[in-house]
């Protein structure tokens, strides 16, 4: 057998946090002109120690937000597109409940709340 048959047939790339960011960074809310990363919906992000699997906690802006069911499947939809991904479990969170405080301060720009 011959050294490429033995080699692990692992994705070359590992994924990080930035990857996830700047992809969270293209998904937008649909009733609010604003990424969702900007707009605080994203609460944590994770990826173990293989560098291929990504776990992330999300909020809606409230939970009789109409994109309940597009919204986090885009996202998830889109984090698996990231080359290296194997694997990504989203996790709908309603606590904290979602605040204005949690939006960036660009978000707040462009809302016209600063």
């Amino acid at each position: 057998m011959s050294n490429t048959e033995n080699k692990s047939l692992e994705p070359a790339s590992t994924v990080t946090e930035q990857d996830v960011i700047d992809v969270l960074y293209t998904c937008y809310d649909p009733e609010i002109p604003l990424n969702i990363y900007d707009l605080g919906l994203i609460y944590g992000i994770r990826i173990d120690e293989t560098g291929h699997k990504v776990e992330v906690d999300m909020t809606l802006t409230s939970p009789n937000c109409p994109s309940i069911e597009s919204l986090p499947m885009e996202v998830e939809e889109k984090i698996r597109e990231i080359p290296g991904v194997e694997d990504v479990q989203l996790k709908l969170v309603w606590e904290p409940p979602f605040s204005m405080d949690l939006m960036s301060d660009e978000a707040r720009l462009a809302l016209g709340l600063l």
